[in-house]
């Protein structure tokens, strides 16, 4: 049985991606720029690339140099990390992430009970 396509993020490529979505479109240069600590230009080249194929980003030749920008948004890649998250950890289920929040103290049942209060607020207004 052949494996599902990997299309999360390792911890290398979300940070480049944070840079292209806290900047806009970038370079090569101006992403290693941005990015705490420093990576060789070639590193930066390399991971963009491998972002553009994966779709994540688009590249577009602007004179001499590509320009990068997001295919997707921060929610969106959010989003599927946190699925891949609870597919992996959680065997696909959202409830056994919370209570292993909760039995870890990660989060206490007050606060569980103010988020669930705030997300129904936010979810029924317009």
């Amino acid at each position: 049985m052949r494996e599902p396509k990997k299309t999360g993020l390792t911890q290398l490529e979300l940070r480049i991606m944070q840079v292209i979505w806290r900047c806009g479109s970038s370079t090569v240069s101006a992403v290693q720029a941005e990015l705490e600590p420093p990576l060789a230009y070639t590193t930066v080249q390399t991971m963009l690339n491998i972002l553009e194929r994966k779709g994540k980003l688009r590249r577009e030749l602007q004179g001499r140099a590509y320009v990068y920008t997001a295919k997707v948004t921060e929610a969106k890649a959010l989003g599927q990390g946190l699925r891949d998250l609870i597919d992996r950890m959680f065997g696909g289920s959202s409830e056994e992430l919370v209570m292993s929040l909760l039995k870890n103290r990660q989060i206490d049942a007050k606060k569980l009970a103010e988020l669930t209060e705030r997300f129904n607020v936010e979810e029924s207004e317009p």
